[in-house]
């Protein structure tokens, strides 16, 4: 099998690991495979890829999309290195506001796999980061919110003090105020 699937501090998010085939002429390694993820549980259907390219010091997040359009996310950095973050935003779930962060590189090769009830982020430690995701959702401009990145409440230990910001995600509100039907 190519990869290697493990669960987080919070079960449901995914750490993958790529099996890379290296040799004289560079390296070679699969990025998604259904039949090895839906073996493992992981049996979604992705319906949207996308990509950001990111200077030093920028901070996304946190992101998510409300039911029905919820989310989940596969994401891989292709270049450069981030700390990617995932908040549990799905009230009822006994690990509600807690998060997990994991060093994500194009050096470690390895991906995060985020169900929907999830708010997603990262910030960019290197003089340039490139991320793709997978979807399962669509983009839509209706359904998707967003929690606020420097909430006091979720206390995430972010690298970078006072990070770049979207004007967007300087707004959002706290985790407590969110609108989130999970």
């Amino acid at each position: 099998m190519p990869f290697r699937f493990e669960r987080l501090d919070i079960s449901d998010l995914i750490l993958i690991e790529t099996t890379v085939f290296e040799d004289e002429r560079g390296s070679f390694s699969e990025t998604y495979k259904h039949s090895d993820f839906a073996a493992f549980g992981i049996a979604v259907i992705f319906t949207q890829d996308a990509f950001s390219r990111s200077r030093k010091g920028v901070l996304r997040g946190l992101h998510y999309q409300k039911e029905p359009k919820a989310q989940g996310k596969l994401v891989r950095v292709v270049k450069g290195e981030v700390l990617d973050v995932a908040v549990d935003i799905r009230r009822s779930s006994p690990t509600y506001g807690r998060w997990v962060a994991i060093h994500l590189s194009s050096e470690n090769r390895r991906g995060l796999y985020i169900p929907p009830g999830f708010a997603h982020g990262f910030c960019v430690l290197t003089e340039v980061a490139e991320v793709l995701y997978k979807m399962t959702q669509e983009h839509d401009a209706e359904h998707e919110r967003g929690v606020l990145w420097s909430d006091p409440d979720l206390a995430i230990s972010w690298p970078i003090p006072h990070p770049t910001l979207s004007s967007r995600d300087a707004r959002l509100p706290r985790l407590r105020d969110a609108e989130a039907n999970f």
